[in-house]
């Protein structure tokens, strides 16, 4: 039951917050709509005021410790005292016991309800803190685990006291838990938080005495905190997994493929499946892609002033081909997706072939590659070569018929972009080579070669500055700065960096170079040729950003190779 609106209004007074006018709109307003705590209608109504702030001077008013609860440290006693499901519903983290009562932080202090529920599931009297809301959620997360209510609640249920060898489990019961509705709801908050923090991954492990569950956020994996109990589900949660995604739940000694198309929070995600049977069961990939692309537009890449002009020049060149390289998960996709939004206009016909097709845009004509019909790239190219294109995007160069039917549609008046795997720009060369194309079929074809690699951004937040290690002066090019920004860690961030920003070198064919390849000449020499006209390496794009506060000079030395 909520306080009395009297008692409402004299707790907004007393926080010195509000003028007269605001706490009589927060008070009318929360009379209107009765379900709403008084916490919300401050936060809706009250103007700027930050949540931590009305809780500091509502606790001092009311005697009420405020805490904060990311640094709270409660023992596994304490934890064990509420129950995880009651621990989510009231939004309330037991902090430790103090006078034979169990100290719980809370959002809102004012509902007797809460309160009496907590004392009730504690089984002994309790003394409420203030948190934000926001903490509290977090900090409960890190305790008691994703889902942990969930779990909680199946297996005092009883339902999933199987052993642990999931072949004692029939194909039936497997069924049946891959349906049943705590399982569902297990498994789409799993999504749903990978979602939330960002993961392009998640992977699903079963290990011997737990069952793993890790987010790829940045580039860098990270342990999910999941209950202990997991381990019993895995068959549950794996066979739910693969119902979603239309695999054979029989099936486990084969590794298998499938997709799953989702919502999350009225946003469209294309979900691509993996599964591969190891020692322990099947092992679990997901790989999270919006459908609708907010594309990351050309300018906002990072490109220097150098890179940025020789890019957008070969990009709306009318004919060639412009390779981007790098290993699996760099940005290339990202990086084409920006080319083909910044050309793509009324009076340019755009054709790609995508293996997947990762992001929708709109005004580009794309097609799905499925090597199970016989749809694959360089049959896709023949067709487009039909289609009166301008521009083409091939998803990836990996055979020589790919190779040279690509090189054929450039020759004929189409600019054609796709990608490498090779370590750096002037490796794509010997790698044409390799595959079996004529060198001086690549000379007159490529028009430059981009090489990039991701890096994590440091958080703007909680960066700090730093002198540079003394080691680095031994550069080729003297440091700009003698400082340096180093990760630190916060709230708003994955242990001191916050989204990630692409190093690039960027690799344009003139008449020398095309000698070069000519001759067959290797990495090396076209390399060393490249950056006598100006090419800058990755790393030295790196130490640019380094100085800039972009990143960190661990961050350039893991992603990029020594010179």
């Amino acid at each position: 039951m909520s306080e009395p609106s009297a008692i409402t209004e004299t707790i907004l007074r007393a926080s010195g917050l509000f003028s007269g006018e605001t706490a009589a709109r927060i008070v009318e307003n929360r009379a209107a709509n009765p379900g709403m705590s008084l916490l919300e209608a401050v936060m809706r109504y009250g103007g700027n005021v930050r949540e931590d702030e009305f809780l500091k001077k509502t606790g001092e008013y009311l005697g009420l410790e405020y805490v904060d609860a990311s640094q709270a440290r409660p023992t596994p006693e304490t934890l064990a005292m509420l129950p995880a499901a009651t621990v989510f519903q009231c939004a309330a983290l037991p902090l430790r016991m103090e006078g034979g009562k169990l100290c719980v932080a809370v959002s809102d202090p004012f509902s007797s309800a809460v309160e009496d529920g907590l004392r009730l599931a504690a089984g002994c009297p309790v003394k409420l803190a203030l948190a934000t809301r926001e903490e509290i959620d977090k900090a409960i997360k890190k305790h008691y685990g994703v889902g942990a209510a969930v779990i909680e609640k199946m297996i005092e249920d009883g339902r999933y006291a199987v052993d642990d060898d999931s072949a004692s489990i029939s194909k039936i019961d497997v069924a049946e838990m891959g349906e049943e509705a705590s399982i569902v709801k297990f498994v789409n908050q799993i999504i749903a938080e990978a979602d939330r923090q960002g993961a392009t991954d998640i992977h699903v492990e079963p290990m011997e005495t737990e069952l793993r569950i890790r987010y790829r956020i940045d580039g860098m994996l990270h342990k999910v905190d999941v209950p202990p109990q997991l381990n019993r589900l895995k068959s549950a949660i794996i066979s739910r997994i693969k119902v979603m995604a239309n695999l054979d739940i029989a099936e486990k000694r084969l590794p298998m493929d499938g997709r799953i198309g989702i919502r999350i929070g009225g946003e469209d995600i294309d979900i691509r499946v993996s599964t591969m049977p190891t020692a322990w069961g099947e092992s679990v990939s997901l790989r999270l892609l919006a459908k609708a692309g907010n594309f990351v537009k050309m300018c906002d890449l990072g490109f220097n002033e150098r890179d940025f002009a020789v890019v957008d020049k070969i990009i709306r060149r009318p004919n060639g081909i412009f390779l981007v390289t790098g290993p699996t998960g760099s940005g290339k996709s990202t990086s084409l997706y920006s080319f083909l939004h910044e050309v793509n206009t009324m009076d340019v016909r755009i054709l790609t072939a995508e293996d997947p097709i990762e992001y929708q845009m709109e005004g580009i004509n794309q097609v799905q590659m499925n090597a199970d019909i016989g749809m694959t790239f360089a049959r896709a190219l023949r067709a487009f070569l039909r289609q009166d294109p301008d521009k083409i995007m091939v998803g990836e160069i990996r055979d020589r018929e790919t190779a040279e039917i690509a090189i054929n549609a450039s020759l004929t008046g189409h600019m054609v972009f796709s990608t490498l795997h090779t370590n750096d720009a002037a490796g794509a060369f010997p790698r044409l080579t390799d595959m079996g194309v004529e060198p001086f079929l690549i000379a007159s074809a490529v028009a430059g070669v981009m090489g990039q690699r991701l890096t994590r951004r440091l958080c703007p937040k909680c960066r700090r500055e730093v002198p540079l290690d003394r080691k680095y002066y031994t550069l080729k090019t003297p440091p700009a700065k003698d400082t340096v920004f180093e990760p630190q860690g916060c709230d708003a961030c994955s242990h001191g960096y916050k989204g990630r920003r692409a190093l690039f070198e960027v690799l344009e064919v003139d008449e020398d170079i095309e000698s070069s390849i000519v001759r067959r000449e290797n990495a090396t020499q076209i390399r060393q040729l490249a950056l006598q006209k100006g090419m800058k390496t990755l790393r030295e794009d790196g130490w640019d950003k380094v100085f800039k506060g972009v990143t960190s000079v661990k961050e350039i030395m893991r992603v990029t190779e020594d010179e």
